[in-house]
This record gives C-alpha cells, sequence and structure tokens, in this order.
C-alpha cells in the first residue's frame, strides 16, 4: 500500500508539471543582433510579459542578422513566431519583390502585431574634430557599419546631402566606440531608437556631437522627421532633428489566437512602466497602428477591439 501511495503521489507530481508546462504560451521573439537597442528592447519586453502573465508568457528572444533574416524566416518558421521589420520589407515580401522574389505564398501569411520604436538615425562625430555639419564632413573617417539598414541609410544620405570626398568604413557597428576614441575614425552612423546603447557608450568615452538635419534636408530623405531631445546623452545641450523609420512586430498566420491576444495585451498594458525605465518607449503610441503593413493576426484584433482603440482604415 505504501509503494502504491508512493507511485501515486509520483503520477500526481508528474501530471501536475505536465499541467503547468501545458499553460504556458512560449513565444519566439526575433529582434536584432545582440548588443543594439532592439535586442535590448526585446529583452525588456519579454521580462515585462512574463511578470505581467505571472509566467503564463515565455518569451524567448533570438538574435538576428537583420529585418530581412527575419522576414524571411518567417516563410519557413511555424507557431508562435514573432519579428521585427520595417513596414517596406513587409510590403515587398508580400509583393514577391527584391529581396523576396521570386513571389512565395507563404509570405501572405503575414500579420501585424503592433509598433515598436521607429529606427532613428544617428550621425555621430567626435567634437574636436571640427565637424558642426554635414558638409564638414568631408575629408573625414567615418564608419557607417556593414550590410545594416543604418549602413544603407547612412551612406544614401550622405550621397543625397551631396558631402563628397568622405572615407566610409564598412566594418561592424561593434567596433565603432572603440575606433571613435583611438582616433581610428572622426565619426560613426547608427540606426537605433532613441538613447542608443552605443552612443551612450561613445558619449562617455569622448566628448560627442551628434549632427542636426535642417527640414529641408529631411525632406530630401523622403523619410520621417525624428527630434531626439536635449539631455538624451551626455553633452547634447539642445534638440537634435534626424530621421526614422517606422518599426512593427509580425507575425504569421499559425500563431495561436490566444497567444497574440495575450502578447499584445501585455505589450500595450505594460508599455508606461517599460518607458518608466527605458525612454525609447515612450514614442509608441496608437497612432503608430497607421505604419503596420500587413492585415491583423485575429488575436491582435480582438485585443484592439475589446480595448477600444481606433484602427486605421489600413488595418479594417
Amino acid at each position: 500500500m505504501r509503494r502504491l501511495g508512493m507511485v501515486m503521489l509520483a503520477m500526481g507530481w508528474a501530471l501536475g508539471l505536465s499541467q503547468a508546462a501545458d499553460a504556458e504560451t512560449r513565444i519566439t521573439y526575433k529582434s536584432a543582433k545582440a548588443g543594439t537597442s532592439y535586442y535590448q528592447m526585446a529583452v525588456e519586453l519579454a521580462e515585462a510579459v512574463k511578470k505581467a502573465s505571472e509566467g503564463e508568457i515565455i518569451v524567448t528572444v533570438e538574435e538576428s542578422q537583420g529585418s530581412v533574416q527575419n522576414v524571411k524566416e518567417a516563410a519557413v518558421r511555424s507557431g508562435n513566431y514573432v519579428f521585427t521589420s520595417p513596414p517596406g520589407l513587409i510590403r515587398r515580401a508580400m509583393a514577391g519583390k527584391k529581396p523576396f522574389a521570386p513571389a512565395n505564398p507563404a509570405f501572405e501569411n503575414l500579420r501585424s502585431l503592433f509598433p515598436i520604436p521607429s529606427l532613428t538615425m544617428h550621425f555621430v562625430v567626435r567634437a574636436d574634430r571640427g565637424i558642426e555639419s554635414f558638409a564638414d564632413l568631408a575629408g573625414k573617417t567615418f564608419l557607417i557599419g556593414k550590410g545594416s539598414f543604418g549602413a544603407r541609410e547612412a551612406k544614401r544620405t550622405l550621397e543625397l546631402f551631396g558631402v563628397q570626398g568622405v572615407n566610409l568604413v564598412e566594418s561592424e557597428l561593434s567596433n565603432a566606440v572603440a575606433a571613435l576614441k583611438n582616433g581610428q575614425i572622426d565619426g560613426f552612423a547608427t540606426a537605433g531608437s532613441w538613447p542608443a546603447p552605443n552612443v551612450v557608450e561613445a558619449a562617455a568615452s569622448v566628448p560627442v556631437r551628434i549632427l542636426s538635419m535642417t527640414d529641408e534636408q529631411v525632406a530630401e530623405t523622403g523619410r520621417t522627421k525624428l527630434v531626439i531631445p536635449a539631455g538624451t546623452y551626455p553633452g547634447m545641450d539642445s534638440d537634435v532633428v534626424t530621421t526614422s523609420l517606422p518599426v512593427g512586430a509580425y507575425t504569421v498566420t499559425g500563431m495561436e489566437e490566444e497567444a497574440a491576444y495575450l502578447f499584445t495585451k501585455d505589450y500595450w498594458e505594460t508599455r508606461e512602466q517599460r518607458a518608466s525605465a527605458s525612454p525609447w518607449w515612450k514614442g509608441v503610441t496608437p497612432d503608430g497602428l497607421v505604419t503596420l503593413a500587413a492585415p491583423l493576426h485575429p488575436g491582435a484584433r480582438r485585443y484592439y477591439e475589446e480595448a477600444g482603440f481606433t484602427l486605421p482604415a489600413n488595418l479594417q
């Protein structure tokens, strides 16, 4: 009898563990390279959602090499796969355009969840190199990164502004702060939501200046204007005008409706808490829903309708 009781106890314990495991909703969140602002955001979101759901939602953050990889993986990933991407890449994937050609029917299954902080361009230079404007970059050595949106956008911006004779260094951004500190470069460009960790690190290592654009220059880029408030970085005494690119969190039709509902709900309901610790979340508002480029996932739509969000025409 004693042995039978122990067996029954063990079975009950195993059943309890099984039920606990079944109660968990597991989500994979594909973000960006480790060390970037977007990877840090993903970690913050995962921690906030776990706490808000009392452990019922477990978000595993996966490092990625960029948004193109995130979108391409969506064609072959199943289940609760969430990834970040600018809306332009979502539209190109759904239309079968480069870099997603030829057309893949799997991209028709892309679905929107919520907007996240925008990609913000930072043009950072050493304060002791006499660089007051973009024109002053002529003849300077400037690191732009490698194979990323920030690298492409930095090169494009300098070309649009007619800056000539810049020695562009296409190297990993992880090298930027050390190279700036050692005087190997005069500045670097990076794309990330403010305050960007690598810009904070650079400003703590050596006096820096962040170049500001005129309204005419912003219009020339065709991007969205964004103002980084004074005091965001050490030594930054005035607002900086720059450009930004909207970014959203997307998934696929295979994501469980309840998972999408709960993840979207906890995302919005913990936003103020996250913003109090990390300022980049302050820029996220329901107005950003209009930037999303795919139909809403049914689970996300259910939350927005229950919460009384006014959905823009593109998501109706």
